[in-house]
């Protein structure tokens, strides 16, 4: 039995999901809402988050607030998919006349690590609400998480050991950053342990050990998971709609459709578990729905940004996966401290800028900015690579003095 018939019915309300709303809300064109069991503030970038907010508690209140005085209906609790736009939510159905939006996000991704399961482990929330500090932690995990919380947790006096079972941490990026962020952590005073696998974990009530496939041991406190993220769709109902609940991730065309009268934002697409990835999804999936013009989804020059200090942020293509592409490569590189800036700015001043690009073509189609604001310097070279501007423009702007975006001058002078 249907309890109300609605234009769209929005599953999950992460930021995807809450943009989606928030903007067909305001278009009059969304009078209800079925929500997940709780919403989540944005968990990411937890460095920043702790800088920032560290005063702050979330209430998500305000969030609910912010959609419901839009116009739009909230229910809180599991939203389930039962049928061609039906979704339902503690026995009530809503009927979606004209979208079902499926923006449920992913969970921490946990290892099969033996023993792991029975201990009391932490992800990457439960070290954001902690109210006490451990006197020692090990982190799993040298990605973007697990990196940007070790960091902030020894700064905050606590001994803490990251293990990679990879060669390198942040292995996605460029291995000048995945230098940079080792030898930065390391004069943090953190032990950092890469090509390094767990095999076993177990707890005594007071710590964890953690037994590594070369036979070594390490202890601590507490133990931080940060192993990726995945998503869960066995319990979400969408086989009644025929997508597959076992897959890793949910397929959507460049107008974020999953299928007919079906659309899919944010995490839960695969696309990357970006806060700005899921924004500018919802923006597709809102014009599409209104049956609006617009570009379709280009993730080419994606970016992303680890929120250590220094902040290592990246672009587009590294050079291996440029190579990879088939693309005949040309690579420019400058240090940060050789520029202006880094001279003026001395103590902390770690970092470089890499440009990757299509010799071929002329356009870079990749770029790496790390530094005291690596993030917001990525800018410019977001825009050079998403607009394809020719490097030989590049090469003839004005960079204003004495700036750290400055330092890519340099690195076009590099180029060869």
């Amino acid at each position: 039995m249907v309890t109300a018939e609605v234009d769209v019915a929005v599953v999950g309300m992460g930021v995807g999901g809450e943009e989606v709303a928030g903007r067909l809300a305001e278009a009059r064109r969304i009078p209800g809402m079925a929500g997940e069991s709780e919403i989540r503030p944005d968990w990411a970038p937890v460095a920043r988050r702790i800088r920032e907010e560290a005063t702050d508690n979330w209430d998500d209140k305000v969030a609910v607030d912010r959609f419901t005085d839009k116009g739009g209906q909230f229910r809180r609790g599991f939203g389930r998919v039962t049928g061609r736009g039906r979704v339902e939510v503690d026995g009530e159905t809503f009927l979606a006349r004209r979208a079902l939006v499926l923006g449920v996000g992913t969970a921490p991704a946990v290892p099969p690590i033996e023993g792991l399961a029975d201990t009391p482990y932490w992800t990457n929330r439960e070290a954001i609400k902690a109210e006490t500090l451990p006197a020692s932690m090990l982190v799993l995990g040298g990605g973007a998480v697990g990196l940007e919380l070790a960091q902030a947790y020894a700064r905050f006096g606590v001994t803490v050991t990251v293990v990679e079972a990879l060669d390198r941490l942040l292995a996605i990026e460029e291995p000048e950053s995945s230098m940079l962020a080792a030898d930065t952590l390391a004069r943090d005073g953190i032990a950092i342990r890469t090509g390094a696998k767990a095999v076993l974990v177990a707890h005594d009530g007071a710590e964890f050990a953690l037994t590594l496939e070369d036979g070594s041991r390490l202890t601590a406190e507490r133990l931080l998971v940060a192993t990726g993220r995945r998503a869960n769709l066995t319990d979400l109902g969408i086989d009644s709609i025929g997508l597959d609940p076992a897959a890793h991730a949910i397929t959507i065309d460049d107008r974020m459709r999953a299928g007919e009268d079906v659309w899919a934002v944010g995490d839960v697409t695969g696309r990357g578990a970006f806060t700005h990835v899921a924004m500018y999804q919802a923006g597709i999936a809102v014009r599409d729905i209104l049956g609006r013009d617009g570009p379709p989804a280009d993730y080419r020059a994606l970016p992303r940004v680890t929120f250590t200090d220094p902040e290592i942020g990246g672009v587009g293509l590294t050079e291996a996966q440029a190579r990879e592409a088939g693309v005949r490569v040309q690579v420019g590189v400058t240090k940060l401290p050789s520029s202006a800036r880094g001279w003026i700015h001395k103590a902390g001043n770690d970092g470089f800028i890499k440009l990757v690009a299509d010799a071929e073509r002329g356009v870079l189609v990749g770029a790496t900015s790390a530094g005291p604001v690596g993030g917001e310097v990525l800018a410019g070279l977001a825009v050079a690579v998403h607009g394809e501007v020719p490097v030989d423009r590049l090469r003839h702007m004005i960079y204003a003095y004495p700036t750290f975006h400055r330092a890519i001058e340099d690195a076009l002078r590099d180029l060869s």
